[in-house]
């Protein structure tokens, strides 16, 4: 009877126990990211949640079956910085490899962004869409990417109601289908320092 009884004393306690570590786990671990109430604010590099209220989150499986709607596809991760070290007379030449037909937006996904940075990506969207707000629209960077979600969000703000984000972004791409060298976006690149690499990354 007391053997019985320390056991489910021991089973109460590992409980407990295993609650008490889900209760402490730290805000940017993967057991559970929250949605913040508007945008991410911090590092785009990082742990983000689950869902993205407003948009539907697809995987690789759902984005395939979404490209027959011919989807505007946005990318946004951020361009590579030219190393301080790099020789001065050899040419700068990085190639960014991303889903074919993406349009990629460097650093929009960044939060806060610049106003007018800001409507001009709004604007860059509007036209790419038709100025319909129900065609279905992708972004995505890298895994583990809060620019990304940013984006997606501004979009659902803006009353975007066909919105889907690709967590896994061009790394979960790439994992089944060739991708892309691609060029930035010509209105968006008119400002170059905009879709550098920073450290806030």
């Amino acid at each position: 009877m007391r053997a019985g009884r320390d056991h489910r004393l021991i089973r109460l306690a590992t409980v407990f126990l295993a609650a008490g570590f889900l209760a402490a786990a730290p805000a940017d671990s993967p057991v559970d990211v929250p949605e913040p109430a508007g945008l991410h604010e911090g590092v785009q590099q990082g742990y983000t949640p689950k869902t993205l209220s407003g948009a539907v989150v697809v995987d690789i499986a759902g984005l395939d079956a979404l490209m027959a709607k011919a989807p505007v596809l946005i990318d946004v991760a951020l361009a590579d910085r030219k190393p301080a070290n790099f020789p001065a007379d050899r040419p700068w030449l990085p190639a960014h490899r991303s889903v074919p037909g993406a349009v990629w937006m460097p650093n929009a996904g960044a939060a806060p962004l610049a106003a007018e940075r800001e409507a001009l990506f709004l604007k860059r969207v509007a036209a790419l869409t038709g100025g319909d707000k129900g065609k279905p629209i992708v972004t995505f960077c890298h895994p583990d990417c809060w620019g990304s979600w940013n984006a997606g969000k501004r979009l659902v703000q803006q009353g975007y109601t066909a919105v889907h984000w690709f967590p896994d972004g061009i790394e979960g791409w790439q994992d089944k289908h060739d991708t892309a060298v691609i060029r930035q976006d010509a209105e968006w690149a008119a400002d170059p320092a905009a879709g550098e690499r920073s450290s806030a990354r």
